[in-house]
C-alpha cells in the first residue's frame, strides 16, 4: 500500500493537445474538512487507508496543496442536454485531478467535482454542495454493490462556504474515481467543430486506454462503437432490472465505457411506477423511467453521428456501418434484461412464455402500485406447494390479480422442478433487500446539514455494500418507506 505521496500519476489524457481541455488548479474550498472516507476506493489507488486521516489528505484534493505528480484539467465537451445540442459545455465545476494507475494496471481518474471555475462554468459558480455530494457519493457504492458499473467516490470535503441553489447551503467537493471521464458528448464537441483530426485522437486514445488489443485495426473505431452499443445496452438492463432512474441521461453524462456516472437527480423505484420520473426539472418526462431504453439509443445514434468521419468507406457506406452497429443494441437490451428478469424470478431454463410472465407481473405491481424491491424479495419465499403465499399476496389489494399470476407461476416453476430452497437462495443473490432510496438518502444528508452528524452517511454505506444480504442489525432500512418519503424532489441541483 501506497502513502499520498507515492501514487503513480501516469496522465495520458493530459498528454493530448490543449483543444481537449483547459489547465487550470481548482480552487481552494475554505474551511476544508473530511466528511467521510472510502478505503474500498482507496484500495483502488492501492492508497493505504491510513492516509485518510493525514490533513495532507484533505489539503491535496480540496485545492490547497498542489499533489506532487498531478496535472489538473478541466475536460472540454458538448452534448444534447433533453434533446437539444448544446455546442460547448465542459467540466463548469469539475476538474480532473490526474490518473494514477495501480500495481494491478488499472488507471483511475481522481476527479474533483465542486472545485471551483473553469472556463466552461457558464453563469455556474463552480461549486457542489453537501447535499449532491452525499448522494452521489452514497449513490456510486450503491450501484456497486448491485454490481451495476458505476464511478466510486473516494471522498467527500465539507468546507464553511455557503453555496446558493434554491436556498444557502454548504459547500463541498466529491472526487471520485473513474476509469474514465470521456462521454459522449467529448466525441460530439470535435465532430461539430469539425476538428476530425481532434476526433480521431480522442478514439485512438481511449483505444489505446481501454481497448488495446484493437489499436492498429482498420475497423477500430466500428469495434469502439460497436463495444460501446453492447456496454450501454447491457448497463441500462441492468438499471432496468434493479429499479433505477438516473434521471437526465443527457449525452454529456453518458460514458464511453458503459458506467454509470453523474448523479444527480436519480431514483430507486419505491412502488412499481413505469412512468416514475426522478427528476423535478425534466417536465415534459424525457428521462422516465420506462424511457431510457429508448434514450440509450438516442444517445448511441448522437456518438454513432459524431463517429462517422472515422467509419470506413464513402459517407453513405460508413452511414450504413453505423446504422448496422446501433441496430445491434436493441436485441443485446431485450437480451440481457431477459436474463435478469428471469434470474429475479428464479427460473432457470429459458422459455418463450418467460418474457410475458414477467410483462404481466410488472403489470398488476404497477396498477396495484406494490413496492418493487421488496416484492421481487419477498418472491424468493414463494412456496409451490402452498395454497396461498400471503407475505406475497397481501401486498397487492387486488388479489384475484396476484393469485391468477401465481399459479401461472406455480406451473412454470414445476415445469423445471424447481426446488423451493435453493431457487430462495438464487434470489436472494440477485434482488437486493437494500437499495438507497431516496428518503435514506435524504435523511443522511439532513443529518449532516443540520447537525454535522455524518454517522448515518456511514451507515449506509456499509448497509449498501452488502445489498443482498440479510444483515438484520439493518432491517428497519428494508421496510416500507414513510409517507413523506413521496414529497421528497430531487432536480438537477440535486
Amino acid at each position: 500500500m501506497r502513502t499520498l505521496e507515492e501514487l503513480p500519476f501516469d496522465n495520458t489524457y493530459q498528454q493530448l493537445p490543449q483543444t481537449f481541455y483547459s489547465r487550470l488548479a481548482p480552487t481552494p474550498l475554505s474551511g476544508a474538512f473530511l466528511v467521510s472516507f472510502n478505503p474500498e476506493a482507496a484500495a483502488l489507488l492501492d492508497l493505504h487507508p491510513e492516509e485518510g486521516a493525514r490533513r495532507e489528505f484533505v489539503e491535496y484534493l480540496s485545492g490547497m496543496r498542489a499533489w506532487p505528480g498531478s496535472a489538473p484539467v478541466a475536460m472540454c465537451y458538448s452534448g444534447h442536454q433533453f434533446g437539444h445540442y448544446v455546442p460547448r459545455l465542459g467540466d463548469g465545476r469539475a476538474i480532473l485531478l490526474g490518473e494514477v494507475r495501480n500495481t494491478r494496471g488499472e488507471k483511475w481518474d481522481l476527479h474533483l467535482k465542486g472545485s471551483g471555475l473553469t472556463p466552461y462554468s457558464r453563469q455556474g459558480d463552480g461549486r457542489a454542495v453537501l447535499r449532491s455530494s452525499l448522494r452521489e457519493y452514497l449513490c456510486g457504492e450503491a450501484m456497486h454493490g448491485l454490481g451495476i458499473p458505476s464511478s466510486r467516490g473516494l471522498c467527500v470535503i465539507g468546507s464553511s462556504e455557503e453555496v446558493y441553489r434554491e436556498t444557502i447551503e454548504p459547500g463541498a467537493m466529491l472526487v471520485r474515481l473513474s476509469p474514465s471521464h470521456v462521454r459522449f458528448g467529448s466525441f460530439e464537441y470535435f465532430y461539430y467543430t469539425h476538428q476530425f483530426d481532434q476526433l480521431k485522437l480522442l478514439a485512438d486514445h481511449v483505444i489505446a486506454e481501454h481497448y488495446p488489443a484493437l489499436a492498429g485495426n482498420d475497423d477500430r473505431y466500428a469495434e469502439l462503437l460497436r463495444q460501446t452499443t453492447l456496454r450501454t445496452a447491457r448497463l441500462i438492463a441492468q438499471w432496468q432490472a434493479v429499479g433505477f432512474a438516473h434521471g437526465v441521461m443527457n449525452t454529456d453524462n453518458m460514458s464511453i465505457l458503459g458506467l454509470t456516472l453523474d448523479y444527480g437527480p436519480f431514483g430507486f423505484l419505491d412502488r412499481y411506477d413505469p412512468g416514475y420520473v426522478c427528476n423535478h426539472s425534466d417536465h415534459q418526462g424525457r428521462y422516465a423511467f420506462d424511457q431510457q431504453p429508448a434514450i440509450g439509443l438516442f444517445n448511441l445514434s448522437c456518438l454513432a453521428q459524431a463517429l462517422l468521419p472515422l467509419l470506413p468507406g464513402a459517407p453513405d457506406a460508413a452511414a450504413q456501418t453505423a446504422r448496422a452497429l446501433l441496430d445491434l443494441y436493441q436485441p443485446a437490451l431485450a437480451a440481457h434484461y431477459t436474463d435478469l428478469m428471469r434470474a429475479k424470478l428464479g427460473l432457470l431454463e429459458a422459455h418463450a412464455e418467460d418474457q410475458k410472465l414477467c410483462s404481466d407481473l410488472l403489470e398488476i405491481l404497477a396498477t396495484n402500485h406494490v413496492d418493487y424491491t421488496r416484492f421481487f424479495r419477498a418472491l424468493a419465499r414463494f412456496r409451490r406447494d402452498a395454497s396461498d403465499n400471503p407475505l406475497l399476496r397481501d401486498q397487492f389489494p387486488d388479489r384475484t390479480a396476484f393469485d391468477v399470476w401465481a399459479e401461472r407461476y406455480r406451473r412454470r416453476l414445476a415445469g423445471e422442478h424447481s426446488r423451493d430452497e435453493q431457487r430462495h437462495l438464487r434470489m436472494d443473490s440477485v434482488n437486493p433487500k437494500y437499495i438507497l432510496r431516496n428518503y435514506l438518502a435524504e435523511t443522511a444528508i439532513r443529518r449532516a446539514q443540520d447537525h454535522g452528524d455524518y454517522a448515518e452517511t456511514e451507515r449506509l454505506l456499509t448497509l449498501l455494500r452488502r445489498p443482498y444480504d440479510e444483515q438484520p442489525e439493518h432491517e428497519h432500512y428494508a421496510a416500507e418507506p414513510p409517507d413523506w418519503a413521496s414529497r421528497i424532489a430531487v432536480s438537477c441541483s440535486s
